[in-house]
């Protein structure tokens, strides 16, 4: 059996993990909020179904996205109050 302070250990490098992949999300979201403005431009005026289908499903991507960060904040929170306990 572990340790607890081998546990600590373990949670906090699986923290420093989930940090990486918070960056990776807030970066995917700067992507998408750049290509949303992209193509607002590029199509101004156009109201095809396509392009609001174009700019939903991004939208929907970026809601996802915001989603996804929520949930690593959580698990972020739950983990630390684990060890916190340890």
């Amino acid at each position: 059996m572990a340790s607890v302070a081998e546990l600590r250990a373990a949670v906090d490098a699986a923290l420093e993990q989930v940090n990486e992949g918070q960056a990776a999300i807030k970066a995917a979201r700067e992507k998408l909020g750049e290509a949303q403005q992209s193509l607002a431009a590029a199509l101004d005026g156009s109201f095809n179904p396509e392009v609001e289908g174009a700019k939903a499903a991004l939208s929907h991507a970026d809601q996802q996205l915001d989603d996804c960060m929520g949930s690593t904040v959580q698990a972020i929170e739950q983990a630390q109050i684990y060890t916190a306990n340890l």
